[in-house]
């Protein structure tokens, strides 16, 4: 599949039940490289609160990536103040430039609103690819996800104003 034959749009109340699938997949199969059995369980049951799901994609800029069949393939959020709150892909769509394609999208939302710096709290497994765009490590941490405390990093990119 082409990357031009994929979407992008806001995101709706309609979509939580195929994000809440698509973020429990992804974490449970593509994070189980960098993070242990338990501490994907921990993560993935983050994604639980239907109505947690519902604030964010009111509050935040918050875009799906679709297939031509209409297929959440992909999903990306950021605040006003710039923190890139979500960026997963499906398990099943990684390496197609889905990833690029909603930074993209997320990096040009930025610029237009005037937010001159993204950070971001990236696990271990996105790492390569925010280093390969440019964002670079503040610092490593360990962030809460439910019970469990998970090492990341806080990335930040500075953003060329228009």
């Amino acid at each position: 599949m082409k990357l031009r034959s994929f979407s992008f749009r806001r995101a709706v109340p309609d979509d939580i039940a195929a994000l809440k699938n698509l973020y429990h997949a992804t974490v449970l199969t593509i994070n189980r490289r960098d993070y242990s059995k338990t501490e994907v369980a921990d993560w993935a049951s983050c994604g639980d609160d239907l109505c947690r799901w519902k604030e964010l994609i009111e509050t935040l800029y918050f875009i799906v990536a679709e297939s031509p069949r209409s297929q959440i393939v992909g999903f990306s959020s950021i605040n006003q103040q710039g923190h890139l709150h979500s960026m997963f892909v499906h398990k099943d769509f990684q390496g197609k430039g889905i990833a690029t394609m909603l930074l993209d999208e997320i990096e040009r939302y930025a610029k237009e609103s005037g937010i001159e710096k993204i950070t971001s709290d990236v696990s271990i497994t996105a790492r390569p690819f925010f280093e390969r765009r440019n964002y670079s490590v503040e610092a490593q941490q360990k962030r809460r996800a439910n019970q469990l405390y998970l090492t990341n990093f806080l990335m930040t990119k500075t953003i060329d104003k228009i």
